[in-house]
C-alpha cells in the first residue's frame, strides 16, 4: 500500500527516485476507492485446485479485489462439471466489452503441441490480443507465458529432452524492477513443463526485458517495457503437495518421470516435501497487484489506455 507523507517532506524526491509509491495528504484526501477488477482465465485441468491457489495469493493483500473467472467456449473441460462453470465462470465472449484492471492466464497441459494445434488456440489468441486494449496488466503463467510471448512478440517455445520438474534456484538480473522488490538475490520456485523459452530469444526482442533467470531451469520472469505484461514460466502458485501429486499421477500412467528436483527431502518420495517458495510467490503477486495494477490503472476503466503492443500492431 502507498505511504502517505506530509506535503513538502524532504524525503519525497528520494523515495520517488527509488520507485516507492508515496502519497501526498492532498491526494489521500481526494482519493476514490473501488475494487480492482481481476479476470482469471483458468486453463489448468484441476480447476478448483488452481482457483484456490491463485485466490490464496491474491487474498494476501490489503487491496479490495473482485474476481471474474473465465473459460473459452472452444474448449470442453473433461475434469470440471458444467455446473461449476455455470455457477462460477463466464465465457470470454460474454465479457468482451468489459475492461479489467488485471488479467491472469494460467498454464495448461498442452506444451507438447504446437500453438496452432491446441483446440482453443484461435479463441485464446483473440483473448490475448483483446487484453491489449481491455486490460491494464496481464500476468501470464507457465504455458500461458509461452503463449503470450509467442502471440505478442513472436518468441517461440522449444521442446526439452525431459520434463523440467521440481524446485530450482533463480538469479535476479535486474534488481530495480518492481515485480521482484523485496526478493533475495537468489530464490527457489517450482517448474513443471516439457518446453522452454530460451534466453537468447527473449534478449533478441527489444520490447521485453529478462528479469529473472535460472542456471538450471532457464528463463523465469520477463516483463514488457511498458510494464503491462508479466510472463512467469514456472508455477509459483503451486501448493506443497502439487508436484508430488503430478509425480504420482505420471508414475501411475507409466510415463517417464524423474523425481522432482530438490523437492523431496533426500529425494525420498515417501517423505513429506517442505515448501520453500511460498514467501516468494506471495511477494510476486503482491508486487504485481501493487506496482503493476493498483498504482497504474485508471480509476475509470473507460479511460484505460491501449498497451504499447496494441499501438505497434
Amino acid at each position: 500500500m502507498p505511504v502517505k507523507i506530509p506535503e513538502g517532506l524532504p524525503a519525497e524526491k528520494l523515495l520517488e527516485t527509488e520507485g516507492i509509491f508515496i502519497m501526498s495528504e492532498y491526494r489521500a484526501r481526494h482519493q476514490d476507492i473501488r475494487p480492482l477488477q481481476i479476470a482469471i482465465l483458468n486453463l489448468m485441468p484441476s480447476k478448483i485446485e488452481t482457483e484456490t491457489q491463485i485466490l490464496r495469493l491474491l487474498g494476501n493483500s490489503p487491496l479490495q479485489i473482485e474476481v471474474t473467472f473465465l473459460y473459452l467456449e472452444t474448449h470442453i473441460s473433461r475434469n470440471t462439471s458444467r455446473e461449476h462453470f455455470d455457477a462460477f465462470y463466464k465465457a470470454f465472449i460474454d465479457i468482451k466489452k468489459r475492461r479489467f484492471d488485471g488479467l491472469i492466464i494460467t498454464g495448461a497441459p498442452v506444451e507438447n503441441l504446437d500453438f496452432e494445434d491446441v483446440d482453443y488456440w484461435d479463441e485464446l489468441r483473440e483473448l490475448l490480443l483483446w487484453s491489449n486494449t481491455n486490460v491494464y496488466s496481464t500476468l501470464h503463467i507457465c504455458w500461458g507465458a509461452q503463449a503470450g510471448l509467442f502471440t505478442h512478440y513472436g518468441i517461440p517455445k522449444h521442446p526439452l529432452p525431459e520434463k523440467r520438474f521440481g524446485i530450482f534456484r533463480h538469479e535476479i538480473l535486474d534488481h530495480l524492477e518492481p515485480i521482484i522488490r523485496g526478493f533475495d538475490d537468489d530464490f527457489p520456485a517450482p517448474h513443471s513443463r516439457h518446453t522452454e523459452t530460451r534466453k537468447e530469444d527473449v534478449q533478441a526482442v527489444s520490447d521485453v526485458k529478462l528479469i529473472v533467470h535460472s542456471p538450471e531451469a532457464g528463463v523465469y520472469l520477463v516483463v514488457s517495457n511498458d510494464k503491462r505484461k508479466v510472463f512467469v514460466t514456472g508455477h509459483p502458485e503451486y501448493d506443497r503437495g502439487t508436484l508430488k501429486a503430478e509425480y504420482l499421477r505420471d508414475k501411475a500412467k507409466g510415463l517417464p518421470i524423474a523425481i522432482p528436483h530438490s523437492y523431496f527431502p533426500d529425494d525420498e518420495p515417501n517423505r513429506a516435501p517442505k515448501t520453500s517458495w511460498a514467501a516468494n510467490a506471495n511477494l510476486l503477486y503482491a508486487n504485481w497487484l501493487n506496482y503493476y495494477v493498483y498504482q497504474k490503472t485508471p480509476f475509470s476503466l473507460e479511460k484505460l489506455p491501449a498497451s504499447e503492443t496494441a499501438k505497434q500492431a
